[in-house]
């Protein structure tokens, strides 16, 4: 990553200055400012199907912020889970989603209050169903990695700790015209509805999160995939 970069916030009102421990603490990574370096994509975020909504422009500096990068080799799919799992609100529809939150946050989380900064896929709400689906025992690890490929997930950035809000600088923003950029977000949760109910219907003798559990499967192991996108 450069030092400095040029990062987007979506959203429905324009935001001069980021304010530092504001905002849902359910977000996918928890408490943070949720940007992206994608205009377009902040675009598709700031709209809904009945108005408008902003890209607020900025400008960060990364240097000396601590960074995880939750998209990287070094990470497997399973992070990225189980840090959805620690902060999003799951549905759990049976008693194994019930043990499966216990042994994802205990094997395979990270403290992502420990960092600055964190860059990593956004589980938007079609994508979501898919961590819920693996969390219940519904697919395989093996479908739900191959679901985040075909999804071509957005990569966001989001601002964790006070010093990289002292970081970052307001630039300027855009109008997301929501006759634009909605379509196109419909058409990415479209895809992904369709994607996940193609998955359901396949047979698979992959691992499931039971047999994680039973089989006390760590980070380690070669059989769970490393990244989330090729």
């Amino acid at each position: 990553m450069d030092k400095l970069i040029t990062i987007y916030h979506g959203s429905n009102q324009i935001i001069e200055t980021p304010v530092f421990g504001t905002g849902r603490k359910n977000n996918d990574f928890g408490m943070g400012f949720y940007c992206t370096v994608s205009n377009d994509l902040a675009k598709e975020w700031a709209v809904s199907s009945l108005s408008d909504g902003f890209s607020n422009r900025y400008t960060l500096n990364t240097e000396y912020l601590n960074i995880l990068t939750l998209n990287s080799p070094d990470y497997t799919i399973l992070n990225w889970i189980a840090v959805l799992t620690e902060h999003r609100l799951f549905s759990i529809r049976n008693p194994v989603a019930g043990r499966a939150k216990r042994y994802l946050i205990e094997h395979f989380g990270i403290n992502v209050n420990a960092y600055d900064l964190i860059t990593g896929y956004r589980a938007d709400d079609s994508y979501f169903d898919f961590a819920e689906a693996f969390l219940n025992n519904a697919i395989t690890v093996e479908q739900l990695s191959r679901a985040m490929q075909l999804g071509k997930l957005g990569e966001q950035i989001v601002l964790k700790s006070q010093f990289a809000f002292s970081k970052i600088k307001y630039e300027g923003f855009e109008v997301a015209e929501k006759d634009r950029y909605y379509i196109l977000r419909k058409a990415r949760n479209d895809k992904a509805n369709h994607t996940y109910l193609d998955i359901l219907k396949e047979e698979n003798d992959g691992l499931y999160i039971q047999d994680i559990i039973r089989g006390g499967i760590s980070n380690d192991d070669p059989r769970i995939p490393r990244n989330i996108c090729k």
